[in-house]
């Protein structure tokens, strides 16, 4: 792999289309408070890599002993680190992190594509910073059949500021549509231009991300430029009062992580108790908000905590989980409709038989509230896959779908 490390900083929300010399700005400028106010305008552009067509193919070849799909491979790409404007859980200014991957072709407008990345606890093991990360090498692999593609890290990922507010609703819409418009003047600034219709996708977490980001983008408005072109979620769990529920009762693999990431993340959000001990089981009470603050790789959790929920939480609130109510039952009702509405494009809902994180009823579960609401979504299981695995299988077959859906427009 070859790669490039050139950062520049840019006025955020500058319209010019000119080279690099029309990006340099001071910083101050950047930090002005008009800028802060804009969502979706650029702070820094750095750039993460640069690879040929071959390269991109080897890259894709070495996962998982070379079972990855890259024959769809036609271009080479060029990766773009991007810090941009968004809006946290409560609405307030901060900044995130993205990849933008532009293909090396020569088409001027670029079919655009945001692709929405699953459970992620240490701020690094993104796609803007990860070179070996699952979601960068699926955004090359999107870039390399000559799209466009903005990989946003969600808030509090990446090099983005305050902590990630795990499936918060607003925080996701927001960093991944504000992740668009930063994506466009990333274009610009190559001389290029995005095309409207926005193909969304997105793994584990990033399925119901990709609902709402679906939703937001057609019944929303949630941007002047962009609207919605078709949707292929991956695993997600679209049901998340279930899930959780699930991770409650240890019928998930890895269920105490799971849960302990989404309790600690939601109390930072909506104070779902008071003292640790409150929740979790001595002596992890006096450690595990500190596991989760970003800072801290999955496996080195997993050496601190106990897999199962049964160890780690108390009995009392793990009902609680099971039966919500209060701020928590009002919070997590969102999160099990983001799939209640009828989109006006193309929906296949991808998941693996095989899946002991995610179980394939999520997947039912999604299909029946769109065709509930007058979709007609198509359900595709691609093997008996666990949850990773689930996801390579489905990205040959999203290619292929999102070709068929740009040929209805």
């Amino acid at each position: 792999m070859t790669s490039r490390r050139t950062k520049i900083r840019v006025l955020a929300g500058a319209a010019a289309l000119g080279g690099v010399s029309a990006l340099v700005t001071p910083a101050s400028a950047a930090g002005s408070h008009s800028a802060r106010a804009q969502g979706g305008a650029v702070v820094s552009i750095e750039q993460a890599a640069d690879l040929t067509a071959e390269e991109v193919a080897g890259e894709l070849r070495g996962k998982v002993d070379g079972k990855i799909e890259s024959s769809q491979v036609r271009y080479g790409v060029t990766a773009y680190r991007v810090t941009y404007r968004t809006t946290d859980s409560a609405g307030a200014p901060t900044t995130a992190s993205q990849l933008v991957v532009l293909p090396k072709n020569r088409a001027r407008h670029l079919p655009t594509v945001s692709w929405l990345h699953g459970t992620t606890v240490y701020r690094k093991d993104v796609a803007s910073e990860n070179p070996q990360s699952d979601d960068r090498l699926a955004a090359l692999l999107f870039a390399s059949t000559g799209r466009a593609v903005s990989a946003p890290d969600y808030v509090g990922l990446g090099s983005g500021e305050g902590f990630h507010p795990y499936g918060d609703p607003g925080a996701t819409v927001a960093a991944s549509v504000d992740g668009l418009r930063a994506a466009r003047t990333v274009a610009h600034r190559n001389g290029r231009e995005l095309k409207r219709k926005v193909q969304v996708s997105g793994f584990s977490q990033g399925g119901p991300a990709t609902m709402l980001v679906g939703r937001a983008l057609q019944q929303e408005g949630a941007d002047r430029y962009f609207r919605l072109g078709a949707l292929a979620p991956v695993s997600g769990p679209y049901n998340l009062s279930a899930f959780e529920a699930a991770a409650a009762d240890d019928k998930i693999v890895k269920s105490g992580l799971y849960l302990a990431y989404f309790v600690t993340a939601w109390n930072k959000m909506y104070g779902l108790y008071t003292s640790p001990g409150d929740v979790f089981r001595s002596p992890y009470d006096s450690k595990v908000e500190n596991l989760f603050d970003g800072h801290h790789p999955s496996r080195e959790i997993a050496r601190e905590l106990p897999a199962a929920s049964k160890d780690l939480f108390t009995e009392d609130f793990l009902n609680k989980i099971r039966k919500p109510d209060g701020v928590l039952k009002d919070k997590l009702r969102p999160m099990d409709n983001t799939c209640d509405w009828r989109p006006d494009v193309p929906v296949e809902i991808f998941y693996g038989l095989g899946d002991k994180d995610v179980d394939p009823s999520h997947a039912k579960y999604c299909a029946n509230q769109l065709t509930r609401s007058g979709a007609a979504p198509r359900l595709t299981d691609v093997g008996d896959f666990d949850h990773n695995g689930s996801v390579w299988q489905a990205l040959p077959r999203i290619l292929t779908f999102f070709d068929a859906s740009a040929k209805t427009d």
